[in-house]
């Protein structure tokens, strides 16, 4: 598998470098500092965005949703007649402190 990594300045490189090469699934950041986590948390928009967690958490068995049958990345991504339920995109925002999935 190839992935797209590199040491970067600061949060706003790492969020640019994200925005470039990431997939919209699930980002992670690491840091104690609160304003740092929150612009990572703001500026990206990937469906799963992780502070101090680890990304095994990015399933839909952990999130109580029973067996995953899929993944999608894009916000709208329903075939067929729609309802509101299929007009509805999430975006979860999950803190840890160094959790760790065992």
């Amino acid at each position: 598998m190839i992935i797209a990594a590199r040491v970067v300045e600061g949060v706003d490189e790492a969020i640019a470098h994200i925005r470039t090469y990431g997939s919209n699934h699930t980002d992670c950041i690491i840091t104690e500092d609160d304003a740092v986590a929150e612009r990572f948390f703001a500026r990206l928009d990937s469906a799963i965005l992780m502070r101090n967690a680890s990304t095994q958490f990015a399933d839909g068995g952990e999130f109580g949703m029973g067996a995953e049958i899929g993944i999608a990345t894009g916000k709208m991504h329903a075939r067929g007649p729609v309802g509101a339920t299929q007009l509805t995109s999430f975006k979860y925002l999950v803190t840890g402190d160094g959790t760790i999935r065992s």
